[in-house]
């Protein structure tokens, strides 16, 4: 039988949409499961407020009656305006190794963005910086962080095959966590701290990161402005993504800084590392995922780090090694060996460089492809 796309718009098929990479990469070791329920959660209306904010559709591959891919399309308009650019995103990208299934799933987005108005294709990207984003195409044999992505190491040759190209590369580094902190670093902790008065912020429970949690991503939204793709979120998106990960947090694993004025001018988030925890937990937190998941919170080898934003007016003073250095003793304190970047954009030159002087892999890289169609 043939290829078919269907257009899905149905809890039921949604439910199959989700479902499809935990088949697809069922035998994968590498491949980290999301949660169920929130994938499915951030592709409903009804539970994602930045639909209102953006058009979408999703299809399905099938073929003798069994699903074979899966393909979305996202038209953000904010992007397109701030860019000055008509483009369509394509997202969630999954696939079995098959140049049909592939150029049919790709060719039913390019026909709905032109058909939207669009001049062209690019991704995979989300609906924002927090969501999906970006193919691996180099590190298939590492284990992602829970923000990360994985895909299959076949994916690259389809797509290139089909007339896109590179537009911009994120780069993941796993570094080694100092036995303790130099003396040095502790003194220019400090000196930083006394010259411009800043006060570093511990939390130690799930409240205190609640309470402090929109005023940090509105600081996201100044801080990541410039960086590729984004796109600043109202405060009922923000919302929707601080209840979806506040949970996982350990907020020990989490530093503010604030000013004089107790604003906060530069926070870094980190985890200790759920990537295996989520392997067994298979998509499902209840009735063991949650065990696992919690029993990786306590005692982590390897942590990730999933942000890091400092205001532009205090990018140049210290702030940022500050962060660092605060976190990097939480992580000594708790035996934590090494640390697993997320992905940096090949042009944020002052971040890769400062991860450069520590002992260091550079060991995964992502793509954002694009395609003008007209």
């Amino acid at each position: 039988m043939s290829v078919t796309i269907r257009a899905i718009n149905t809890k039921a098929d949604f439910k199959k949409f989700v479902q499809f990479p935990f088949d697809l990469y069922k035998n994968n070791k590498y491949w980290v499961p999301p949660i169920k329920d929130d994938e499915l959660k951030s592709l409903m209306p009804e539970t994602n407020p930045v639909m209102k904010y953006c058009k979408a559709a999703f299809w399905l591959a099938e073929k003798d009656g069994k699903v074979v891919g899966r393909i979305g399309a996202i038209i953000n308009p904010a992007a397109n305006e701030k860019y000055g650019e008509k483009m369509c995103r394509m997202t969630r990208l999954e696939f079995i190794d098959d140049a049909v299934v592939f150029s049919k799933l790709i060719e039913t987005v390019e026909q709905w963005a032109l058909a939207e108005g669009m001049d062209g294709v690019h991704g995979p990207l989300g609906f924002t910086n927090l969501d999906h984003q970006a193919m691996l195409i180099e590190g298939f044999d590492q284990l992602p962080s829970i923000a990360s992505e994985y895909h299959m190491d076949y994916y690259k040759k389809h797509i290139e095959a089909h007339g896109y190209e590179k537009e911009i590369d994120w780069i993941e580094f796993k570094l080694k966590v100092l036995k303790e902190i130099p003396e040095k670093a502790v003194k220019l902790n400090e000196l930083i701290k006394k010259r411009y008065n800043l006060t570093v912020r511990s939390f130690n429970n799930k409240e205190e990161l609640k309470a402090v949690a929109l005023q940090v991503f509105h600081l996201l939204n100044t801080s990541f402005d410039e960086l590729f793709s984004f796109v600043k979120m109202p405060d009922d998106v923000l919302t929707f993504y601080i209840n979806k990960y506040i949970e996982v947090l350990n907020p020990k694993f989490v530093k503010v800084v604030e000013d004089p004025d107790k604003k906060i001018i530069g926070f870094i988030v980190s985890l200790p590392s759920l990537s295996e925890a989520m392997q067994k937990a298979k998509g499902k937190l209840f009735p063991f995922g949650f065990v696992h998941i919690m029993k990786a919170l306590k005692k982590p080898k390897v942590a990730d780090l999933l942000l890091t934003g400092i205001h532009p007016d205090w990018q140049a003073q210290g702030v940022s090694a500050l962060l660092i250095t605060e976190l990097q003793q939480i992580m000594i304190e708790h035996g934590v060996e090494w640390v697993e970047t997320t992905g940096m954009i090949e042009t944020n030159e002052k971040a890769i460089n400062h991860w450069k002087n520590y002992e260091h892999i550079q060991h995964k890289r992502k793509r954002c492809y694009r395609k003008m169609l007209r």
